[in-house]
């Protein structure tokens, strides 16, 4: 039944509709969770696409963070993203890569299979954390 419904929910996250709201993940510590769902997201200060909060469609790319955490402790925090509008950014250099935001973007998506990511994976990043609401918390298990 999981995958099943997984299945459904990438088809539906597959290139997501301005204006929408969408299920993503986001994979953490315990204790960053816990301060998540008692004071909500905050922006990471930089990544590949600047600041944000960064997320995925995919529960498999959600599981794999944070890197330095042994699984045993890892969280995947279910939320609901009103994605406002989104820009696509699918390859390295691209000119909007990091100032997406700037020309009024809510949302910056990396597409699966566009070479941003080694894993080949989606990638999300909301640059207003109040457009993340959590719906779920549950510990991940490797299967």
């Amino acid at each position: 039944v999981w995958a099943v419904c997984r299945v459904l929910l990438l088809e539906i996250c597959r290139e997501p509709a301005e204006g929408r709201v969408y299920r993503m993940y986001h994979g953490t510590s315990r204790s960053a969770a816990r301060m998540i769902v008692a004071h909500g997201f905050k922006q990471s200060a930089d990544g590949m696409l600047g600041r944000g909060v960064y997320l995925s469609c995919d529960i498999n790319k959600a599981s794999r963070y944070p890197v330095n955490v042994p699984e045993t402790e890892r969280i995947i925090l279910s939320v609901n993203v009103h994605v406002g509008r989104v820009k696509k950014i699918d390859r390295q250099g691209h000119p909007l890569q990091k100032s997406w935001h700037d020309l009024g973007y809510d949302t910056a998506r990396c597409p699966p299979g566009c070479g941003m990511v080694s894993t080949g994976l989606e990638e999300d990043c909301v640059w207003d954390p109040r457009r993340i609401q959590v719906v779920l918390v549950d510990c991940w298990t490797q299967i």
